[in-house]
């Protein structure tokens, strides 16, 4: 059995940043200070939790309370499902991702779950939205957790613990963190780029990119040629 393992923003669904930008709104409704920037590249580790830790340290030189997690992400998950209510069209799937879920969900040679950066409450809520029912599958977040590195081997020894039979683990990713992070790992990737700009990924080491889920069986066999990305010279 084959472990997929999936990230969610880029790779499941995109928003072109609207999500990014709820994100940081709800920040400053709730803290009021301006947000410093949506691009995660400059923040350790890219996940939800340091995000907002790195941020509240900057303002305020303290510690964030986890009491504060909890309001915050009260208020981010409203947003998130106000915002799709208002305009469902503007946050999509990746072409052909629900579908892709559902027959790997089906088929008896494959496990599915999610390991995202992001807090699991916001990722159910975003892949709700698009019909991939979190559900049937482990969701690992950044809830308590720091690095992408910790998030993922959550889910790896989650589903080991409930399928004996697995022997491999390919994830599933578009951003550069999801690059270095499998590098890190030694696990197999399979890299997304639904803006077909796959360079992106290519030129980090990455050997299998795709652009979406549509042609499942290519989806298919860059899962069976998958390897570690490759290190950098």
């Amino acid at each position: 059995m084959t472990l997929i393992l999936f990230d969610v923003d880029g790779t499941l669904i995109y928003s072109e940043h609207r999500d990014s930008r709820c994100f940081a709104q709800t920040y400053t409704d709730l803290y009021g200070k301006p947000f410093p920037t949506i691009d995660w590249r400059q923040y350790p580790h890219v996940s939800d939790t340091t995000i907002f830790e790195k941020v509240i340290a900057d303002h305020f030189a303290r510690p964030v309370d986890p009491s504060e997690v909890v309001t915050f992400k009260q208020l981010y998950g409203e947003r998130l499902r106000t915002l799709r209510a208002q305009n469902p069209e503007h946050y999509q799937e990746v072409p052909g991702a629900a579908r892709a879920v559902a027959q790997l969900l089906e088929h008896p040679a494959y496990a599915v779950a999610v390991a995202t950066g992001g807090w699991k409450q916001s990722a159910e809520i975003k892949m709700q939205h698009v019909g991939i029912p979190s559900q049937h599958f482990w969701v690992s977040g950044a809830d308590d957790k720091y690095t992408r590195e910790e998030i993922l081997n959550e889910a790896i020894e989650v589903v080991k613990n409930r399928a004996p039979a697995l022997q491999r683990v390919v994830y599933i990713g578009d951003a550069v963190w999801d690059v270095h992070t499998t590098r890190n790992l030694n696990l197999d990737f399979v890299g997304i780029r639904h803006a077909h700009d796959h360079e992106v990924l290519l030129n980090l080491g990455a050997t299998q990119v795709i652009s979406n889920f549509l042609d499942f069986e290519l989806f298919i066999k860059a899962i069976a040629q998958a390897v570690p990305p490759q290190p950098l010279t």
